[in-house]
């Protein structure tokens, strides 16, 4: 057990208890900051909770997570977003979803579409990216994410010139806990709604 030095120590033997007390102490926080590392330093896995977060669309509507889960089962995209143009992978991908919005739904499946980039025109940049089809389903929503909060949360931060985030798909189910995963290292790797629709579990 540590022991304080005491205020009526002086000398040598209060040197040493002191900076025994500092060893112990720099330990501990090198231990739990270890710890977060490995907590957060790889993105999260299947049987993890999922980070939470609250991010807004792109007419500044909040969406939090922790409403979301709960009520249905939560499919998470994280698409490329915006790095410097709109990503067709990333338009195919979203069009599949909302195409197949009803499927989901009969599953009581919602979907979260991530859009992140740059801060700045992220929201315009996301209605452009909708295109033709800016009334989403009710169980479909786009969010941006801007300055990459979720992207970096989730450790999906592809930081290379011209990259953004690594295409990636989560299933949570009602407790927010990851089910199912997928992490592309390829802009065209894609999760499909069929796909996904085969691995929501029976309600």
């Amino acid at each position: 057990m540590t022991v304080l030095p005491s205020v009526h120590e002086s000398g040598p033997r209060r040197l040493v208890r002191s900076s025994a007390f500092r060893v112990v102490l720099i330990a501990v926080l090198c231990a739990a900051v270890a710890q977060c590392a490995g907590a957060f330093g790889e993105p999260p896995k299947v049987g993890q909770k999922a980070p939470g977060f609250e991010l807004p669309t792109p007419s500044r509507k909040l969406i939090q997570l922790s409403k979301q889960i709960g009520k249905s089962t939560v499919i998470l995209v994280v698409l490329r977003g915006f790095p410097g143009y709109q990503c067709p992978y990333c338009q195919k991908q979203a069009h599949d979803f909302i195409e197949h919005a009803a499927d989901l739904a009969a599953k009581n499946a919602s979907v979260i579409l991530v859009y992140p980039g740059p801060p700045a025109k992220l929201d315009q940049h996301a209605k452009e990216f909708l295109g033709q089809q800016p009334n989403l389903p009710t169980n479909v929503v786009l969010v941006i994410d801007p300055d990459y909060v979720l992207t970096n949360r989730y450790d999906l931060r592809w930081d290379a010139p011209g990259e953004t985030a690594y295409p990636s798909t989560f299933i949570l189910d009602r407790n927010g806990t990851i089910i199912f995963e997928k992490i592309s290292q390829g802009h065209a790797d894609r999760t499909t709604a069929n796909e996904i629709l085969s691995r929501i579990p029976a309600q």
